[in-house]
């Protein structure tokens, strides 16, 4: 994997300050240089002046060089930029136009106003974006060290999802690291509560038992086509399970102690968006190491 700029927006939060550190990491890694990102939302005051603007943003500028010092002391080239827009359209616009092989960014939390704050800008760069997007929680437990040495991809089979399995088989060989490919069948019932096999009549539930083998088996045969020979045990595992995929996504993290999560995100309908919040969402809501997403 090369990757020669990272843009990093700003907002002097702490789920910020984390995506900072991250980004810090990356691109001591990958030799890579970073535009900081401060977006200006619209003034409360209608009557400020060209003049006052601009003091604010001279204000601004030595703020974000001091959150990026740590970078600077490195070596590391840091661009800082602030501009005026909605921070979402400004994100995209920047990344695209500086051609940026990686977005860098925090996630706010779960609940209220911060889960307004990851919906309208958040899930609109994840579903938008170029290029990868690595989302950063607060409560992030892998934000000081690179390589990454755990991976977990989770595959729907979709375009995305095997953009994001290309991605993590050239992180987890550049890094000599482990891989986990994960695939969840949403099986057969989850609300309300089912029954189990042994409740059902006998003929039915040996035929569901038998259609649960058969999905299983090809699930893992077509996971295990997706990487190369040289990616075998003990670098690689291959996991099934059964339940709402980003639950079982996010166990399996916790589980495996992953320091990164790997996913796809599908593209920009509205019915995209429906399933970036009933899988990729939640999951980078509620991860507790680096999200790496990937759009076909």
């Amino acid at each position: 994997m090369t990757l020669t700029h990272i843009v990093c927006p700003v907002d002097f939060s702490d789920a910020s300050r984390h995506a900072i550190d991250q980004a810090t990491v990356v691109a001591g890694y990958y030799h890579s240089r970073i535009t900081a990102l401060h977006v200006l939302t619209s003034s409360s005051d209608i009557f400020a002046t060209a003049t006052e603007d601009a003091a604010r943003v001279d204000a601004l500028r030595p703020r974000i060089a001091e959150d990026f010092a740590c970078a600077a002391s490195q070596g590391i080239a840091v661009d800082i930029l602030i501009e005026p827009g909605h921070p979402a359209d400004v994100i995209l616009e920047r990344a695209a136009s500086a051609r940026a092989g990686l977005i860098v960014m925090g996630t706010h939390g779960t609940s209220g106003f911060q889960h307004l704050v990851l919906g309208s800008v958040t899930e609109k760069v994840l579903r938008k974006a170029t290029c990868p997007v690595l989302t950063v929680p607060a409560r992030a437990r892998a934000t000081s060290q690179l390589p990454f040495t755990r991976l977990l991809c989770a595959v729907d089979f979709s375009d995305s999802s095997l953009e994001a399995v290309r991605a993590a088989v050239s992180l987890a060989e550049g890094a000599d690291a482990t891989l986990t490919l994960i695939h969840v069948l949403e099986w057969p019932w989850e609300e309300p509560p089912a029954p189990s096999i042994e409740e059902l009549p006998r003929e039915q539930a040996a035929a569901l038992a038998e259609f649960r083998r058969y999905l299983e088996k090809s699930a893992c045969t077509r996971l295990e086509s997706l990487v190369p020979d040289t990616m075998q045990t003990p670098r690689l595992r291959i996991r099934i399970e059964n339940g709402k995929p980003h639950r079982e996504i996010l166990h399996a993290a916790a589980e495996e102690r992953s320091d990164l999560i790997v996913l796809g995100v599908r593209g920009r309908n509205p019915v995209d968006l429906a399933l970036l919040g009933s899988t990729a969402n939640q999951v980078v809501r509620r991860a507790t190491c680096p999200v790496m997403t990937y759009r076909s």
